[in-house]
């Protein structure tokens, strides 16, 4: 794996890997009723070998519910192209990825109209959509252990940097992060895994074993994985753990006061 240690068999993962970092020896079949609480127990078993000092948080569906706002200006942007989406819910697909991805998987625009739509996108989202925007209960919260507790906060995501400054100083949360790592305005840092190796380069961090990615959709998990990071993917975003499981998440977990087993 990108830690340089073979992988057993899927089925039996878990268990290896416990073995492998706690040093002891596990019985193949465990009396656990419920996986959640297996898990723990994994991870508690890693967690002095990885001792994290810094954590990587997505912004959209991770940090704020930014629906309203994004699908918004998807269904502004559409319109343009004589779309008519009504449904907002099969626009929560956009959360996350690249935009020029989305407007080309699933709706089967061209490159150009891609940039196109995201030029649209942007004629609502500069003024309206970016406010359209709300910070999930109890993240302000976790944010102020995670610094207490001496460890690093910063953003990592797939929106414009210079949208993502704009929604954390709006939001009164720039005191808690190192930095805020995004895409670029002309389209350069496309990808979550550029994201994520310009943010470590900018940070000067070099041993990645002491750093966590946190995010709710499989472009989180693949970026951080790309950057031989271990990735948390969070159920109260926009993603699945179907999408987690096939994506390959080091963890998964459900809600933002979990975020605080990893600190």
């Amino acid at each position: 794996d990108r830690h340089g240690v073979s992988r057993p068999s899927e089925d039996h993962r878990p268990f290896e890997r416990a073995r492998r970092v706690s040093g002891h020896s596990l019985p193949m079949l465990l009396p656990f009723s419920s996986k959640t609480a297996m898990m723990d127990l994994l991870y508690m078993n890693r967690r002095s070998a990885l001792n994290i000092t810094t954590i990587l948080f997505d912004l959209d569906g991770t940090i704020t519910d930014s629906a309203l706002g994004i699908t918004n200006s998807v269904m502004y942007a559409l319109k343009k192209f004589g779309i008519e989406e009504t449904d907002r819910t099969k626009l929560y697909k956009f959360i996350g990825p690249p935009l020029t991805e989305s407007f080309e998987k699933f709706y089967g625009f061209t490159k150009e109209q891609s940039l196109d739509g995201v030029k649209y996108y942007r004629e609502y989202y500069h003024d309206k959509g970016i406010y359209e925007n709300r910070v999930y209960d109890g993240l302000e919260e976790v944010l102020k252990k995670i610094n207490e507790a001496g460890k690093q906060a910063i953003v990592a995501t797939s929106k414009p940097e210079k949208y993502a400054k704009i929604i954390i100083d709006h939001f009164h949360l720039t005191q808690y992060f190192a930095c805020v790592a995004g895409m670029e305005m002309d389209g350069g840092r496309g990808t979550k895994a550029q994201v994520i190796t310009y943010a470590l380069e900018k940070n000067d961090i070099t041993d990645k074993s002491k750093v966590l990615m946190i995010g709710d959709r499989e472009h989180d998990v693949i970026g951080a994985h790309e950057n031989g990071l271990d990735c948390l993917g969070i159920l109260y975003g926009f993603g699945s753990r179907k999408e987690f499981e096939e994506a390959g998440a080091d963890y998964i977990r459900e809600n933002v006061e979990d975020i605080l087993q990893f600190v």
